[in-house]
C-alpha cells in the first residue's frame, strides 16, 4: 500500500524558513518524478516543485530560487526547504509520486499517489 506523509508545516511571519518532509512506503524509491503542489482556499491546485529521473529538479517561477526540492534515498524521503516565505505561500501543501510527466519545461498537474497534505501559513 502506498503512503505519503507530509509533515513540517506550520505558521510562520513572512520572509522566514519551513521544511516539508514527504515520508514515503509502498513503493521503489525513488520514483521516476516526484512533487509538491500547493492549494490555497478557494483557488485551484497550483505546481510548486518536482525531483525527477536523475535528481533533476524543476520550480516553477512562483517558488525558484526561494524554494529547493531535495530527496534522500536512504531514507525514502523528498524535501522542499521553503526560504523567503511570503503570505502567498500560504496554503495546503501536498506531496505526490507518480507524477504523469516530468521535465525541462515542467511537470503534471496529475499523479498516481498523493498524501493528505501539510498546511503552511505565512502572516504579513
Amino acid at each position: 500500500q502506498v503512503q505519503l506523509v507530509e509533515s513540517g508545516g506550520g505558521s510562520v511571519q513572512a520572509g522566514g524558513s519551513l521544511r516539508l518532509t514527504c515520508k514515503a512506503s509502498g513503493f521503489e524509491f525513488p520514483s521516476n518524478c516526484m512533487a509538491w503542489f500547493r492549494q490555497a482556499p478557494g483557488k485551484e491546485r497550483e505546481r510548486v516543485a518536482a525531483i525527477y529521473t536523475g535528481g533533476n529538479t524543476y520550480e516553477y517561477d512562483s517558488v525558484k530560487g526561494r524554494f529547493t526540492i531535495s530527496q534522500d534515498n536512504a531514507k525514502d524521503t523528498v524535501y522542499l526547504q521553503m526560504d523567503s516565505l511570503k503570505p502567498e505561500d500560504s496554503g495546503m501543501y501536498y506531496c505526490a509520486a507518480g507524477v504523469y510527466w516530468c521535465g525541462t519545461s515542467g511537470f503534471a498537474t496529475g499523479a498516481e499517489f498523493w498524501g493528505q497534505g501539510t498546511q503552511v501559513t505565512v502572516s504579513s
